[in-house]
């Protein structure tokens, strides 16, 4: 080979390594450019939940190819161990949607990441002004918002329009009228309403005391359990079962053996979410509609909800990709309900507009009579608070459910509860 020849060899040996050199930089460059996020979603509906949350991620990751999204599925059974495990070591999602009081428990853990800077964005941007009314506030703790509302939670009451016409009954307004048509289609084996002894039953308790203008806390967060507005309506609850017009296989039932009973005409009356009908085949949820909110005895309307989170982790290593893909996810989780089929309520005022929330009669109801009047666990106090996580969770008021649900009496049930309720918030 010439000298030429080798010189000009050894330039492209040369030149090739150089171009190999720049493209594995290159390569390189892109991987670090090329951020991940681990999401961790609780599951918040039936199978095709999980498969539409799925393909929202997928969308996000297509539309923000430097930034991919993880997607991982959390069930509800010992989710909080799950969080509080991967929290301790190090391992917490950069972002995860969660239960009504997950983000304040957590957020004085210190795994929280403040938001603020997400409020400003939507505030700018005029999104905030689409969330229901307050439900952005209640996520607060002094100037901090610690998550953002995703989804609604509401207790509303159902009834059988068909029980209730063959007796010529109309849908109570009240307490008073509640009682009696309660007690009217109480016969041949059928009862007026039917109630669950799990969480779902304590709901119950819950709705009764906030639709009497009762509550757990006062503004200061103290406990205030034992009050004549609470005993009233617990008293209230006591009085139909003694009546015999509460199912009396209530206190062993869990809630689908409860819905079980309500859709099969062994009850006329059941309290439960906004979506509860998803659960029976369409043509047949004209046998079943949802009962405007009653008036108490003092006037006052009342029931039980949550605001459910979606929140960001201190742990993450890119807020900034975090508060992108948040942001992205608030403003186009409409297919969650749509395909996912949640059936809890949109905290997004504009999605409640699409048909799949329209064209329900008993969503509709749930939107526009229920929410506005809704109370949280921790009602009077302005937000949230950690200590509520554990109230619910504790089990203390479900015991307090099966008891009154079995009859017993209510004075010392009640008592029971109190302790319970003052050692937790010692705790």
């Amino acid at each position: 080979m010439k000298r030429t020849e080798k010189h000009l060899m050894g330039r492209f040996r040369l030149l090739r390594a150089g171009l190999l050199a720049t493209s594995l930089m290159a390569i390189t460059s892109g991987a670090h450019a090329q951020v991940t996020i681990n999401f961790w979603d609780q599951i918040w509906g039936p199978a095709e939940y999980i498969d539409s949350a799925k393909a929202l991620v997928d969308r996000f990751n297509k539309e923000n190819p430097k930034i991919q999204v993880q997607y991982r599925s959390v069930p509800w059974a010992n989710w909080y161990q799950t969080y509080a495990t991967a929290i301790s070591a190090g391992t917490a999602p950069d972002v995860s949607t969660g239960a009504g009081y997950q983000s304040i428990q957590f957020h004085d853990m210190g795994a929280i990441r403040p938001m603020n800077d997400v409020i400003a964005d939507f505030k700018a941007s005029g999104d905030l002004n689409d969330f229901v009314p307050g439900s952005v506030e209640k996520l607060k703790a002094g100037d901090e918002y610690f998550a953002l509302p995703w989804n609604i939670d509401v207790r509303i009451w159902f009834y059988n329009k068909d029980m209730f016409d063959a007796a010529g009954i109309k849908p109570p307004t009240n307490w008073s009228e509640f009682r009696a048509a309660a007690k009217a289609l109480t016969k041949n084996g059928k009862y007026g309403l039917v109630s669950s002894g799990d969480t779902g039953g304590s709901h119950y308790v819950y709705s009764l005391i906030l639709n009497n203008g009762g509550g757990l806390f006062n503004e200061k967060k103290e406990l205030t359990f034992n009050t004549d507005r609470n005993k009233e309506a617990l008293q209230f609850l006591s009085d139909l079962v003694k009546d015999g017009s509460v199912h009396p296989a209530s206190a062993g039932y869990d809630s689908d053996q409860r819905r079980r009973a309500f859709f099969q005409g062994e009850a006329a009356m059941i309290l439960d979410g906004p979506g509860l009908l998803d659960a029976i085949p369409a043509d047949q949820r004209q046998k079943f509609a949802a009962i405007s909110p009653m008036t108490g005895p003092h006037g006052d309307k009342g029931t039980i909800f949550w605001v459910n989170n979606i929140m960001m982790y201190e742990q993450t290593k890119n807020p900034e990709e975090v508060k992108t893909f948040l942001e992205w996810w608030s403003r186009n989780q409409l297919p969650l309900w749509t395909q996912g089929k949640v059936r809890s309520l949109p905290a997004r005022a504009s999605f409640a507009k699409d048909p799949f929330f329209t064209q329900d009669p008993a969503r509709q109801k749930a939107i526009a009579e229920y929410v506005p009047i809704a109370k949280t666990t921790g009602t009077k106090s302005e937000t949230i608070f950690a200590k509520l996580n554990a109230v619910e969770g504790d089990g203390v008021m479900m015991s307090l459910t099966q008891e009154i649900l079995q009859g017993k009496d209510l004075a010392q049930a009640m008592t029971r509860a109190e302790g319970k309720l003052k050692s937790i918030m010692q705790e």
